[in-house]
């Protein structure tokens, strides 16, 4: 049978080679307490910035929920590797744990291991490497909140999920398109969030706080 040479699938071809193509800037390995919400958000920054594949990779523990459990799957994953979702072993220069405080019974564990681990693993290239745990006081949707509203003090995610459907009328867990939604607003909540960083941290849980503004600005800046 021939083989199918069209125009499109030869443009899928070239794209799909293209994105496999490693860019100069360091390769980044994300993975998320959320299967849906925060993997999805990660991703449409990446397709907005048009970050490569080979450097940008988002998923979501399969471990389970606890913060704990995604600590240890984003060292198991970049120890390991798993090919078959095309994740490199040792392939990165940045590995990023993202959960949130909540009621998680092992959250000030998880801090702890992810600070013991940055610095201490070595990749592919024998350079140590950069662990961060981007946790969030009391949720990731805080984030998205500060996009609209500056937060004083320490809200209820129930709260924080009400105030934050009265901008995003639409907004539900892992319907997609935040950023796209909070994408205008983005300069104000990044300094919002570090002004409230600036006044705490992700081992205060009686004060709001986020680190993803962290991960974002570095996203958004990879290729700058």
């Amino acid at each position: 049978m021939a083989r199918d040479n069209s125009p499109k699938i030869r443009q899928r071809a070239h794209l799909a080679r293209k994105q496999n193509q490693r860019a100069s800037y360091d390769r980044v390995l994300i993975v998320s307490e959320g299967s849906k919400t925060e993997p999805l958000y990660f991703k449409e920054i990446k397709n907005t910035y048009r970050l490569r594949t080979a450097n940008v990779e988002v998923h979501p523990c399969a471990l389970g929920t606890e913060p704990i459990q995604v600590v240890r799957y984003a060292e198991q994953l970049f120890e390991k590797g798993a090919p078959h979702k095309r994740v490199r072993a040792k392939g990165f220069e940045k590995v990023f744990a993202v959960f949130d405080r909540d009621d998680h019974q092992s959250y000030f564990d998880a801090l702890k291991i992810a600070e013991s681990l940055d610095r201490k693993l070595r990749n592919d290239a024998n350079q140590h490497v950069s662990f961060r745990a981007i946790a969030s006081v009391p949720c990731f949707e805080l984030w998205l909140l500060l996009h609209f509203e500056d937060v004083h003090h320490l809200l209820h995610r129930d709260e924080i999920l009400r105030r934050l459907k009265q901008h995003m009328p639409g907004y539900s867990k892992g319907a997609g398109q935040s950023f796209a939604a909070t994408k205008q607003c983005l300069n104000l909540a990044t300094q919002r969030a570090k002004n409230l960083n600036a006044l705490s941290s992700t081992f205060d849980d009686t004060m709001p706080s986020t680190a993803i503004v962290e991960l974002v600005t570095l996203l958004v800046e990879l290729e700058n």
